[in-house]
């Protein structure tokens, strides 16, 4: 598989008009400040340091060298006693021939920084499905707040009715009773929605760094249309191949091998071309008569064969061994975690689109059966608790409708990340069907047009 990053927004960005918040901006500014997507650039950058570390113990090393030195030689029998100075100066180069040791590192360090762009591009997907998995998790708990505020405001109208028909004696205190207890009961269902709706807002300001004020909504006749292609094994096989998750793994097992080939080469020797030239200057008694500056120059050859190193290089093949051994397991474990993730998700998709579609309907069946409940109850045939479940029944119809809806739009981003195909196209095309205009759930069964027309 060919190594890529995920191409940035710049160009996509572009071409979006700037209105009220969306999905691409809030996501670009996820970008500027979450620090996750941060660390993990940060880690790649050192990484590929890292590679160049281990990449220059195969060049060749030159320094510059120098040494002085004052001898004072006295005989034992006190002839030939001198003193004097040395001065050496110049340049030695060193060139690996053969270190094994050092290209095996190299290997790794190079598999090592593949590992790290893999979890970069990773760390790039997890961040998308996180901003639109928060974004959308405020939009589902507004419309959680309006089918509240909604059962509330009609549950209040029944229990106002109920005391005005007590109060003439068409009915009994029992009704009043059980329209309270129910008018209570929707008011504080209506404040824990407003309490999760603030949370809601808190998680996605941890991404972005700003409290959202107003969110495009998605529009109504948003498609829910069917994964492509519509076979579970095709999503499995992309994702074998292109899941980040995966293809760092791999890495990572790529890594260990060849520092399991480091851990052996402790065992090979190694060959060093060396060469030097320099000049020495000497002065003293011995050097008065005689010119005493010279030049050298040295070429050769230096061999190093390991004998023993108190079985730290047999301890180390083992440790390294058994590194390997882990990390074809963890190869093992990721790919059974994404093969099942990925086909689960791909049942969940479709089984999402069959749910919006039966909620759809349910709401018209629910709308259907409150105007008889009412109707029924204008004329005496019912009474008022069953009013008030037809009311909570319609409303938390159109509650489930929203959420089915959003749960397909986060579950289909999940699917394309299992799979490894998750990119800011997505996020685009997905934020072309939502609108600063959307209509609330609230009003969606008033719709008939909408509601009859065929879903994907």
């Amino acid at each position: 598989m060919k190594k890529r990053l995920l191409p940035g927004l710049i160009t996509l960005l572009a071409a979006q008009p700037a209105f009220s918040l969306d999905l691409m901006e809030t996501y670009e500014q996820a970008l500027s400040y979450d620090s996750g997507i941060a660390s993990a650039k940060a880690q790649l950058e050192a990484q590929r340091a890292a590679t160049d570390v281990t990449k220059s113990t195969l060049l060749p090393l030159l320094s510059a060298f120098a040494e002085g030195n004052h001898t004072d030689f006295e005989s034992r029998n006190g002839i030939g006693d001198d003193s004097y100075r040395s001065l050496s100066y110049g340049v030695q180069l060193t060139q690996p021939v053969f270190r094994a040791e050092n290209w095996f590192r190299f290997d790794a360090s190079q598999f090592q920084t593949d590992a790290a762009e893999a979890q970069y591009n990773l760390a790039q997907q997890q961040l998308m499905l996180d901003v639109s998995t928060a974004y959308f998790n405020v939009l589902r708990a507004q419309d959680t707040v309006a089918t509240a505020q909604a059962t509330e405001a009609a549950i209040q109208r029944q229990y106002e009715q109920a005391q005005e028909r007590f109060d003439v004696g068409l009915i009994a205190i029992t009704e009043v009773y059980e329209a309270r207890a129910s008018y209570d009961d929707a008011k504080s269902q209506r404040i824990a929605a407003e309490n999760q709706l603030n949370v809601a807002k808190e998680q996605l300001a941890r991404l972005t760094g700003d409290y959202p004020e107003d969110l495009d909504n998605l529009r109504q006749n948003f498609p829910l249309a069917r994964p492509e292609p519509m076979n579970p094994n095709a999503w499995e096989a992309t994702a074998l191949k292109q899941n980040w998750s995966i293809q760092a793994a791999l890495y990572e097992l790529n890594a260990s091998e060849a520092n399991l080939k480091v851990a052996k080469s402790g065992h090979l020797p190694t060959l060093d071309l060396e060469a030097s030239y320099g000049e020495t200057d000497y002065s003293g008694r011995s050097f008065a008569s005689q010119g005493g500056e010279g030049t050298q120059a040295v070429i050769g050859l230096s061999l190093n064969v390991p004998l023993y190193s108190g079985g730290g290089t047999q301890a180390g093949v083992r440790q390294q061994r058994s590194l390997v051994i882990a990390a074809e397991q963890d190869l093992k474990t990721v790919k059974r975690d994404v093969q099942v993730n990925t086909r689960s998700l791909f049942l969940t998709v479709n089984n999402n689109i069959e749910t919006a579609n039966a909620l759809k309907q349910t709401i018209v069946s629910r709308r259907s059966a409150l105007d008889a409940t009412l109707a029924g109850y204008d004329v005496g045939t019912r009474n008022i608790v069953e009013v008030l479940d037809a009311q909570r029944a319609y409303y938390v119809a159109l509650r489930d409708y929203a959420n089915a809806r959003y749960d397909y739009v986060v579950n289909t981003l999940q699917l394309k990340q299992a799979a490894g195909t998750l990119s800011p196209e997505d996020l685009l095309e997905l934020n072309n069907w939502l609108s600063e205009g959307a209509r609330g759930i609230e009003v969606l069964a008033n719709d008939k047009q909408t509601l009859d027309s065929p879903m994907q």
